[in-house]
Formats: structure tokens, sequence, C-alpha cells
């Protein structure tokens, strides 16, 4: 495995840090696409029950290292966001995993974007998100026009885009970035236990929730109401639907399997 990500597997929550702390975490090619190798090992591995995505160091991603985009033998710019940052977008919300992301520090650019791609987004009190695009000239990418205008509305989604203003952990929360903002105390046991209750949880039926999301991103009303009706049929053939109904009946907790 690349030495810019560490990934392990702890009780069913696959485990992935950004490891360039020296430069913030920024992407290079070869992490952009050791991060995709592995998001794709996380949807082939039954052990994996969930996804922990977090950053070493002060940084959680500053988005692309520029020293990438402007070495004599650099990548054009097309290149990069169509072989890098679209597949990581595009795995993380078609996976058929939850991805928990725990901001532990700064997250700029493609950094900020990804983190609001995923399903469930913490951070730690310290960090910040900054869409910083607009102060080199170019157009936030990494689904960032798709995701941060529907979390926060247009016109803070706009503003903060074009003014690239650094966005605090708590004000993040405040507009709908967040789910939840934790103290440096207990960022990273809070955090994970979040990845662990999922990890738990019918995993199935978690998958289908997150692709009912996407699906209600787009579709109409009767469009998604026929969906959740698809949708809620598959999960009632579940194992674990049928786990669940019967521990409620006999008054223990279930032990879901993911099936």
């Amino acid at each position: 495995m690349t030495q810019t990500l560490q990934y392990e597997i702890n009780d069913g929550i696959a485990i992935i840090r950004f490891n360039r702390p020296e430069v913030f975490n920024s992407f290079n090619r070869e992490m952009s696409l050791g991060f995709q190798e592995l998001l794709d090992q996380c949807a082939q591995d039954e052990n994996v029950r969930a996804i922990y995505l977090t950053g070493n160091g002060k940084a959680f991603c500053a988005g692309q290292d520029l020293a990438e985009v402007t070495a004599s033998d650099a990548p054009f710019i097309e290149k990069i966001v169509a072989e890098h940052y679209n597949p990581i977008v595009r795995r993380i919300r078609e996976i058929e995993k939850p991805v928990i992301c725990a901001v532990n520090g700064v997250a700029a650019g493609a950094g900020a974007n990804i983190a609001l791609a995923c399903d469930i987004t913490v951070a730690v009190e310290s960090a910040s998100f900054i869409q910083a695009f607009s102060k080199i000239g170019l157009i936030p990418d990494s689904g960032g026009t798709f995701f941060l205008p529907k979390l926060i509305g247009f016109q803070k989604a706009s503003a903060l885009m074009m003014l690239g203003d650094k966005v605090s952990a708590s004000d993040a929360e405040k507009l709908g970035m967040l789910y939840k903002v934790f103290n440096t105390e207990e960022f990273e046991e809070a955090s994970m236990k979040i990845a662990s209750t999922i990890s738990k949880m019918p995993t199935k039926g978690l998958v289908y929730t997150k692709q009912l999301l996407n699906a209600g991103i787009t579709n109409n009303l009767n469009d998604q109401l026929d969906q959740e009706e698809k949708y809620q049929s598959m999960a009632g053939k579940t194992a674990d639907y049928k786990e669940g109904v019967q521990a409620f009946m006999e008054k223990r907790k279930p032990e879901f399997k993911g099936k």
C-alpha cells in the first residue's frame, strides 16, 4: 500500500487515513489513485460494514498539491479532475457502505468537498473549511457545486465559493454542512463511536437509505415515493429486518449481520 495512505480494518470498520501530513495531506496522483483502490477494496470486502475517513497531522486535506500541477511534467487540470477527483466522489456516493468522515483539521478545496460528499461528516472544533478555488482562478470541483448549495442554500454557497471565506467547524455545523462538532479531547473517540454504531446496524437498510438519498436529489415526489416502495420491499426481505423484528418482540438487543 502506498505510504500516502494508512489503512486498517477494525471490528467491521475500514479506517482510511490521509498520510501526507508534511503537505497538509494534499492530494498527489499517488494518493488519489491509492484512495480509489482502497474504496474499491472496501466495496468488495464483506467484512467491511462502514468506512471511517480522516487525516493524519494538523490537516484533514488541503486539496490538490500545487507542487504537482506546477512541475515541468505536470498533468493537465482536466486529467486531474477526470482521473482523480471525479472518480473519488463517485465512489463515495456509489459504494454500498456508509462513509463517515472525521475532519481533524483544515479541509480546503477538494478536501472540503470530498468531506461534504460523505454520508456522515463530523469535525473537531479546531477544523475549518475553505472553498479555496477562487483564490487561484479555478472553479469548485469534487462535487462542490453540487453538494454545497444543497446543504446550505444557493446564496451562502455562492458567497463561500466566490469569496473563499474560511468557515469554522462550529459555523459549518450551524450552516448544515456537518452533522456534529466535537472538542479536541473527545473527537477521535466520539467520531469513531459513530462509525462503530453504524458498523453494527443493518448495512443493507443503510445502503438502501443512501441510494434513496442519492435519487431524491433529482426525483420528483411521485418518483421518490415509487422508489421508497421498491426499496422498502427489498429491505423487508433482508435477514437483518427479520432479526430486528424478532429482537423487538423478544425485548432483546438485535444482532445484525449486514445481510
